[in-house]
């Protein structure tokens, strides 16, 4: 049978630095240069996400430092002037947060960060309770798989499970993520299937199918 899709859970980091709302701006941007990240998240009780503070939010008091806007400019942006007289995070900090659930799938998060124009989503739980951080950087982990380990989850969850018959007569082979099948299987109508199935294997960069079908005598 074919293996289920990496999940969040597969490759988020567990570690993760969050604030209060009451965490000041300096504290932020401490932890911030401290940990090398580019937003926290904001937690409130047992750890439930209320908010995400990041780069952008802190650098709208730079900003606003020598010039602020003039009234009309004021009711523009409203909210970012508002930010950058903040200092604490509950003020600071974006809200709702955007989020994602461990079990969503790894294509699910890059589209949401995608969508947002995010680079990293606090992962929670259904009580909206954080459980790890997920990054784009994250989401490229699947591609680090060695090219031996990808080929053998192509035969086992591709080959044997489509081509029982002519298993034995499938070659499999990945170099560099690029996975390649070449042989004669009995069902040609199988092909196409094949070659997507092998597309869906988390780290496969690209595919090239070459079965063909077996020409009986």
């Amino acid at each position: 049978m074919p293996y289920p899709p990496y999940t969040v859970a597969d490759v988020m980091t567990t570690e993760v630095i969050a604030v209060t709302p009451s965490t000041g701006f300096k504290d932020i941007a401490g932890a911030m240069e401290r940990w090398k990240v580019t937003a926290l998240p904001v937690v409130e009780g047992e750890g439930r996400v209320v908010g995400v503070v990041s780069e952008a939010d802190l650098l709208l008091k730079e900003e606003f430092h020598e010039h602020r806007p003039g009234m009309i400019g004021q009711m523009r942006r409203l909210g970012d002037t508002a930010k950058a007289g903040s200092t604490r995070a509950e003020d600071l900090m974006t809200t709702p947060a955007v989020t994602i659930r461990p079990d969503a799938t790894l294509p699910q998060a890059a589209r949401l960060m995608a969508g947002r124009h995010i680079k990293r989503l606090p992962v929670v739980d259904a009580n909206g309770t954080l459980r790890g951080i997920v990054s784009r950087t994250d989401l490229l982990k699947v591609f680090l798989r060695s090219d031996e380990d990808l080929a053998a989850e192509i035969r086992r969850s591709v080959v044997q499970h489509l081509f029982p018959l002519s298993r034995e007569a499938v070659k499999v082979t990945v170099t560099q993520g690029i996975a390649t099948l070449t042989g004669e299987v009995r069902d040609g109508s199988l092909i196409p299937l094949a070659e997507r199935l092998t597309r869906s294997v988390e780290g496969v960069v690209d595919v090239r199918c070459r079965l063909k079908e077996w020409a009986a005598a």
